[in-house]
């Protein structure tokens, strides 16, 4: 299984972060040991000391397939959910500022948090997608893919221009503006729609 990550997929995201907007889609990976399963406590790891929640609709691919077509695309996906990209955003200054890879920052053990996933359905993907965060019962980050840089489809087809895809392939679509830190004791709960689908103790 393979994490594909999205990076600046959201203009107001990539504005409130001081980033250029990409013209093409900015794709960084995490190791299958970053995934945090719905329901798991999350820690906060000794080498940070400013972890930022970035909530984002994540697809499933259910199939294997390599230079994927627009006419075919939609065929790779049949499953959705909400998760969290938890990020070491001290770290990852430190790597932009001397032009590094991100990975120590983003693919760090338990940095993936994965919600309960849902069919994703002909009709769901013909319409926009709204997901938010709640963090302590107060909503933080709200989201739609409508306002996505590059849609679901369009991040399939340029994946697979470099990987095979393979099914069970899970993509982190990008998050919205709104990302902010995390300390001991919060608790997330993210939805898409009004359907909670991830939960999650920080501490």
């Amino acid at each position: 299984m393979k994490i594909f990550c999205v990076g600046r997929n959201y203009i107001d995201h990539a504005r409130e972060l001081n980033n250029a907007v990409p013209e093409e889609p900015v794709i960084f990976m995490k190791p299958p040991t970053a995934l945090l399963r719905n329901g798991k406590p999350f820690f906060i790891p000794a080498f940070s000391n400013d972890i930022h929640y970035e909530t984002e609709l994540i697809v499933k691919i259910s199939k294997n397939g390599k230079h994927i077509e627009s006419e075919f695309v939609k065929n790779y996906y049949d499953e959705l959910t909400v998760g969290i990209d938890f990020t070491a955003r001290d770290v990852q200054n430190k790597l932009k500022e001397k032009s590094l890879p991100w990975e120590l920052a983003k693919g760090f053990d338990f940095s993936a948090g994965v919600g309960t996933w849902i069919e994703f359905t002909k009709e769901m993907k013909k319409s926009s997608i709204s997901f938010r965060l709640d963090i302590n019962r107060k909503t933080v980050q709200q989201g739609n893919s409508s306002d996505m840089i590059f849609s679901i489809d369009s991040l399939i087809m340029y994946i697979s221009k470099f990987f095979k895809l393979q099914a069970g392939d899970l993509i982190y679509t990008g998050t919205p503006a709104g990302v902010g830190s995390l300390k001991t004791g919060d608790v997330l709960e993210a939805f898409v729609g009004d359907e909670s689908l991830f939960y999650c103790e920080i501490r």
